[in-house]
């Protein structure tokens, strides 16, 4: 395959994209909309969300010219730079709403209002990510943030044009591996570089876009990131973890295995830094785009490569290991902490290549068509030491056409059709899922009424899946139909009151239909159900979001009900010395509430003091009252921002509550709190086209771990970190 060849080129291929680009970052873009800083005066290619009237006009495909009435959060420019991370799940941690899935360093991908995998989709650049990183907490997202200019999180009746997993709300990532925009310059430059303390970060890229004439321009950008193990406030084990790993190493005192209960004394003691925790990445892409009036066509390749650790859970080869003391004469050296003794490491390439057209139809019924394609061939190996343990392999394609209507007496929209189809093989002894493939065909549409000051949404979408393992003599298909409904009410002063409704359907995918083994990055044994049905959910969600007098507010509290919740649980049973965790389905109930008010408390000459509050509440349960596992706790966030002259200065307070809301056999986590700094330069008078950032993140140490992880008993978060990191545009 592809990707072989290029490794066997990576000597070259890597320090020739760095040469080119000097590394990736995100694109000069203007700073949140609450910031009313002056500003050079904005064009097409350096900011790429153009609202005339203060709304949010999110970039994704099919909604470039669309309000999105439910919320919308985007993140960019200093708020980018200042909560960039290897993983986009802890780029967006700070968002009301979102949390992140934190398994690693390595691997961290979104979780919006409690919903994770399956129910969250990941676009680049309107399409998905097609990796696998849905499929298991273990398995990293494929998206470089360095790359991206800005991100995007969806949510409403909108998220219906990219697929039923949306349930939960999509992630898109804006970068420009195919230029959107004509280019009125020589050529222009964006490069970030940065370092920090808790992880000796090592990261820096820079993207370069040229304009061969008025209408072609060709795009290229590289970036490289190395941590080591991360540093770590207290022990690695959390309390209960650590009391176990102790109690176990007086039993194998009190049977006389002295070593053993050594190790174990060892693991629980673990303190100041994570093993096992460190990361390498690099990617390269490049594209170009050929404009011709309000048509255009651009196409792009792109190598990502990633290695990263898995830290593994202490004492996890422990009762294995007893089973042996029983019998140590059948095999001497066989078998002896099978899934604790070797570390594991995941090393993820893929190759991906993309199309975006848009052909101007005039001023009939429809403006344009629209089209967007992506292909990937994608890679996933465990590593158990130096030993090949699990290979993935996965080739995809997910392709989308879609009419887009003119607005016509206050009704626009967009209509489309879909097509995703996944190749998917995993070998290796513990290759848990078998060799599957899965194709789905979709309609959607998603329409805008507006009639002063109410403005009406409606999406609706078909989905026709086929999932098929052939070694198992497996295929099922599944029709799915869903749709939504928003109602908005628009005041003079741009504040709007709504509210959605949604019904929404989703198949089972084939990990939760035909897993089936050993999963050694995960440390579990994972058990699907062939049998599964479609999953449903009824949704209301009412919300209010604009300016109120010189501050904003977004504020939103949603239900929903499900009918056949897939969710994977611990069964407290033990298969190969591991955890079972099955996938099982029930009724459930989702209620939240999320959001966030920014307003400026005091405004002088050159001088402005902005206060920033934040916060979200999940209660998750299915129908008896049983709590759902992973669900984020009660979190509110709380920062000052001045601002004066080319400085901008940040303290914040993020408190995490304490979940003891907890599924069978789940751990409680304990609340914490970190206290974080920051302090923005923009040297350069007049623009922001250069930011020196120095940061400070928890800053008093404080002990952390994110309830909705699965390895959180045993992988907390970072330290305190001490960060710089240098971004510039031109």
């Amino acid at each position: 395959m592809l990707y072989r060849h290029l490794i066997a080129a990576r000597p070259l291929v890597l320090p020739l994209g760095l040469a080119l680009c000097a590394m990736a970052a995100p694109a000069h873009a203007q700073e949140r909309a609450q910031n009313t800083r002056e500003t050079s005066e904005p064009d097409d290619f350096h900011d790429r969300r153009v609202a005339t009237s203060g709304e949010i006009v999110v970039t994704a495909a099919g909604l470039e010219q669309l309000d999105v009435l439910a919320g919308t959060s985007v993140v960019e420019g200093v708020e980018l730079q200042r909560n960039l991370d290897g993983q986009i799940g802890e780029v967006l941690a700070k968002v009301p709403g979102v949390s992140a899935t934190s398994f690693s360093p390595g691997a961290s991908r979104p979780v919006l209002r409690g919903f994770s995998g399956e129910r969250v989709k990941v676009l680049i650049d309107g399409i998905g990510a097609i990796d696998v990183s849905n499929t298991s907490a273990d398995h990293a997202t494929s998206i470089d943030p360095l790359t991206a200019e800005r991100v995007e999180v969806l949510r409403g009746p909108a998220v219906l044009l990219y697929g039923s997993q949306a349930i939960g709300g999509a992630v898109n990532v804006i970068d420009k591996r195919i230029p959107l925009r004509r280019l009125n310059e020589p050529f222009h430059i964006d490069a970030l570089a940065g370092v920090d303390t808790a992880s000796d970060l090592r990261q820096g890229g820079a993207s370069l876009d040229v304009p061969l004439s008025d209408r072609f321009v060709v795009h290229v950008d590289g970036s490289y990131r190395k941590t080591d193990d991360l540093e770590i406030a207290g022990y690695a084990a959390a309390p209960g973890l650590r009391a176990d790993l102790l109690h176990d190493a007086e039993h194998e005192e009190e049977e006389g295995h002295l070593d053993e209960a050594e190790e174990l004394r060892e693991l629980a003691n673990q303190r100041g830094v994570l093993p096992n925790s460190g990361t390498e990445t690099w990617s390269v892409n490049t594209g170009f785009a050929f404009f011709e009036g309000d048509s255009n066509l651009g196409a792009a390749i792109g190598w990502y490569d990633t290695t990263y650790g898995v830290p593994v859970r202490p004492g996890a080869g422990h009762h294995h290991g007893e089973e042996e003391h029983e019998g140590e004469g059948e095999h001497e050296e066989g078998g002896e902490h099978e899934h604790g003794d070797e570390l594991v490491t995941i090393g993820l390439r893929q190759f991906r290549a993309d199309m975006r057209g848009r052909l101007a139809l005039g001023d009939g019924f429809f403006s344009a068509l629209n089209t967007r394609v992506g292909f990937s061939d994608y890679t996933h190996t465990e590593f158990e030491g130096d030993a090949v343990g699990t290979v993935f392999d996965v080739k995809g394609l997910e392709a989308r056409a879609e009419l887009e209507q003119n607005d016509r007496g206050g009704w626009s929209g967009s209509t489309g059709v879909q097509y995703y189809f996944r190749d998917f093989d995993a070998y290796g002894a513990e290759a848990y899922v078998p060799k599957n493939r899965t194709d789905q065909f979709a309609v959607f549409t998603l329409q805008e009424i507006a009639f002063d000051p109410l403005q009406l949404e409606l999406a609706g979408r078909y989905e026709a899946t086929d999932v098929e393992s052939q070694v198992l003599g497996f295929q099922r298909s599944f029709d799915t139909f869903s749709g939504a409904l928003g109602l908005v009410y628009e005041t003079d002063g741009g504040l709007r009151f709504g509210v959605t409704g949604s019904r929404a359907e989703r198949a089972p995918s084939a990990e939760e239909l035909l897993s089936n083994g050993p999963h050694i990055a995960t440390q579990a044994f994972e058990v699907g159900d062939p049998n599964l049905k479609v999953e449903g959910a009824w949704g209301v969600e009412a919300f209010a979001r604009g300016p109120i007098g010189d501050g904003t507010v977004s504020l939103a509290v949603f239900n929903n009900w499900f009918d056949n919740y897939i969710y994977l649980s611990e069964t407290g049973l033990e298969e190969d010395g591991l955890p079972v965790f099955e996938y099982l389905q029930g009724d459930a109930r989702y209620f939240g509430v999320e959001g966030e008010v920014s307003y400026p408390v005091y405004e002088a000459d050159g001088f402005t003091l902005l206060a920033d509050l934040r916060g979200d509440y999940i209660r998750a349960e299915l129908s008896d009252g049983t709590p759902l596992p992973r669900i984020p706790p009660l979190r509110l966030l709380g920062a000052l921002e001045a601002q004066t002259g080319p400085f901008d200065a940040r303290v914040e307070a993020q408190w995490f509550g304490e979940q003891d809301r907890i599924a069978p056999f789940e751990t409680e986590t304990d609340s914490f709190t970190h206290v974080n700094a920051s302090l923005a330069w923009k040297p350069m008078r007049g623009n922001d086209n250069l930011t020196v950032l120095l940061q400070a993140d928890n800053i008093f140490d404080a002990e952390g771990r994110r309830h909705a992880s699965f390895t959180k008993d045993f992988v907390p978060l970072a330290g305190r970190n001490f960060k710089l990191s240098v971004r510039t545009s031109f």
